[in-house]
């Protein structure tokens, strides 16, 4: 089992490369409040939500058609889990490239504790401070990201 210290730092990693990579590789999230979870952790760049009403296969066609590459970032919950399925079916049918494996990472780490990206932002501050109150004093600026 991991520590909380460490679950933090691989969560912000993967946080930093989802802005990172966000403003040429679309983040495929479920909703809207999966968006303003992204936006409320940093992430700037092109986030787009499946649920648009026009079908799965239809949404990766238009979405193909702009970029090249997707980061498939739906719940790790069951539903989340057919969704992401069903995207990874519609990219391949228009041959775009697509990555998963952000969303597997997210999941491995807070599978126990959350099950849905809007839920993000409330467990990384939780976490953020539980490791700072476990932290010694040279090292609470680390994990500090408090708003100024």
């Amino acid at each position: 089992m991991i520590s909380e210290a460490e679950r933090l730092d691989k969560l912000d990693k993967i946080v930093e490369e989802l802005i990172e990579r966000s403003p040429s590789e679309p983040i495929i999230v479920e909703g809207s409040r999966d968006v303003k979870a992204l936006r409320e952790i940093g992430v700037v760049g092109i986030v787009k939500t499946v649920n648009t009403g026009t079908g799965i296969i239809n949404f990766c066609e238009a979405l193909s058609a702009e970029h090249d590459s997707f980061i498939i970032l739906t719940d790790w919950d069951r539903k989340g889990g057919q969704i992401a399925h069903h995207l990874q079916i519609g990219f391949e049918s228009v041959d775009a490239k697509y990555d998963t494996q952000i969303r597997a990472r997210v999941a491995m780490l807070v599978k126990k504790e959350i099950k849905d990206v809007e839920s993000l932002p409330s467990y990384l501050e939780r976490l953020r401070e539980s490791v700072l109150m476990k932290a010694p004093n040279d090292r609470r600026n680390r994990y500090h990201r408090g708003k100024d």
